[in-house]
Formats: C-alpha cells, structure tokens, sequence
C-alpha cells in the first residue's frame, strides 16, 4: 500500500526536494492553489529559495449537490466538466449563478491572502503550480489557464498526490505543461486519504504563509 504524508507540510518538503532535480530557473514563482495548496507550496518554495504567491481557485459546484463539481474559476478564467454539464443538463443560467457566487468568494479571499501585495508577475516566467493533490483536475485546468493567459513561458504542475494518468490526461490538454505527482496510489479515492492528518486550513494560516515567504 503506498505510504500517506504525515501532513501537508511533509509532502511540500518532499515535493520541494522533487523540484530540485527540475533544474528550476531563478525567476520561478511558485503558485499555492489556496487553501490546501499553499501550505504545501510554502514548504517547497522555503526548500527550493524561491518565491511564493497564492492562486485562488474555486470550484463550480452543482445547484442542490454542491460537492460534485461541474467546473471551476480562477482570476479571468472558468472551465467546465462537460460530462457533468451534458448528463446533468445544466443551464447556462443555473451555472452563472454560481460562477457569480464564487467569484465573489474568490475576489475577497485575493483581496485577504494579499493583504494589499500585488500578484507577483508571470509574464515570461516559470509558474509551478502546486496543490495538495489532483481528484477531478477541474481547479487544476482553471490554474493553468490562468497563468498561461498572464503569460508564464514554462508551466508546471506539482502534487504530492494524484490518480493513475492524471499528469497524462493534463499533459495531454495542455501540451508543453509539465506534470509532476509524487504519488500515484490505485485505488486513489481522496486526496485527504493520503494523508495521516489533513486538517481544515483556514484563511489565517494561508496568509501566514504567504507573509513568511521569499519577495518576488
């Protein structure tokens, strides 16, 4: 059976260790998906020297079964599981209206982690994009896209843990990324599974460990 992370900050160590052998450039930025994936990502950026920024995702949960997600946002950007949209038969306007609820949430939670800093810039740089694991990949999609239309030149996404093929099929939409997953367990089931303790992080903890990180 493959062996759990005790915590997220033991995977960022890990993971931060992985990046290493990467040969990442100096101007490498890396992107916490907030909440989870900044702490992750704050371990890994203090490891590898390099800068830490928060990029908030949200995901577009289904009217009356919020936890399935039919797609998610990220800053200018939304993408959408179709299969879920088709089978479903969701509407236009029924999948507006929750866009419109979380890109509310989205904009105060940038506007707290940030406490004022602008996002660091992108434009001709290396993004490594980290989360605390892969399930659907829809808020991984919609981070991607984001920073290639800020203009990152070399994208990465880096997880501790993700199901079989997952890198494959995100490679395969999006050519020229890179996918990096520690762990890749079969049966997969839940991110939180992988991990001996995976608490709620809060709001507080995020902006923490932006405020502890390098400057851009």
């Amino acid at each position: 059976m493959t062996e759990r992370f005790a915590d997220r900050r033991e995977a960022g160590r890990a993971l931060g260790e992985a990046l290493r052998r990467l040969d990442l450039p100096t101007d490498a930025v890396l992107l916490g998906l907030a909440r989870g994936g900044v702490i992750v990502a704050g371990e890994a950026a203090r490891a590898l020297g390099l800068p830490l920024d928060v990029l908030v995702v949200r995901k577009l949960g289904v009217p009356g079964q919020p936890e399935l997600a039919f797609g998610a946002i990220a800053r200018g950007v939304r993408v959408l599981n179709p299969e879920i949209v088709e089978e479903l038969q969701l509407s236009p306007a029924s999948m507006d209206a929750v866009a419109r609820n979380e890109q509310a949430e989205l904009e105060r939670r940038e506007a707290a982690y940030r406490a004022g800093r602008p996002p660091l810039a992108l434009r001709g740089r290396t993004a490594v994009l980290v989360d605390d694991g892969l399930a659907t990949g829809a808020s991984m999609r919609a981070a991607i896209e984001a920073v290639q239309a800020l203009g990152a030149a070399r994208v990465i996404v880096a997880v501790p843990v993700a199901p079989p093929g997952a890198c494959e099929e995100l490679a395969a939409r999006y050519p020229g990324i890179e996918c990096l997953a520690l762990r890749t367990p079969d049966p997969f089931y839940a991110v939180g599974l992988w991990y001996r303790t995976f608490p709620h992080v809060t709001d507080e903890q995020v902006t923490a460990a932006l405020g502890a990180a390098a400057p851009g």
